[in-house]
């Protein structure tokens, strides 16, 4: 049984950092890409960003580049999401997810599981 769990959310003053993690078990992680997605109330989800699994990784959230770093510890079944600098803005749910291919085009990040979330709350 596959188990994607995400930690390390909280609240946080603006412009803190916040690191949140990502555990994945019942799959050979260092086989497969990762990626952040973060949803806001009212708002769809969107991905922020993701990591092969040789660790190439790409932000495409332009409200992230800079600030947000994805990494990997596949010794430790874990993916990272660095956040610096942080925003009001980026009051989310903050995603994990598995995905089946990496593809280094915008938008193309195919989930093939889900984790259940972490709340990032940045207060102003």
């Amino acid at each position: 049984q596959v188990r994607v769990v995400e930690s390390g959310g909280g609240l946080v003053q603006a412009g803190g950092s916040l690191r949140v993690s990502c555990t994945a078990s019942g799959l050979p992680f260092a086989a497969y890409p990762m990626a952040w997605f973060r949803q806001a109330p009212g708002k769809e989800r969107e991905e922020v960003c993701r990591i092969s699994w040789s660790g190439e990784s790409s932000c495409y959230a332009d409200s992230v580049k800079g600030r947000f770093t994805i990494s990997r510890d596949n010794a430790k079944n874990t993916v990272y999401l660095q956040m610096n600098s942080l925003e009001p803005e980026d009051t989310a749910m903050y995603y994990c997810a598995v995905l089946s291919a990496y593809y280094t085009v915008r938008g193309l990040a195919p989930v093939k599981y889900w984790g259940q979330g972490t709340q990032v709350t940045v207060s102003s």
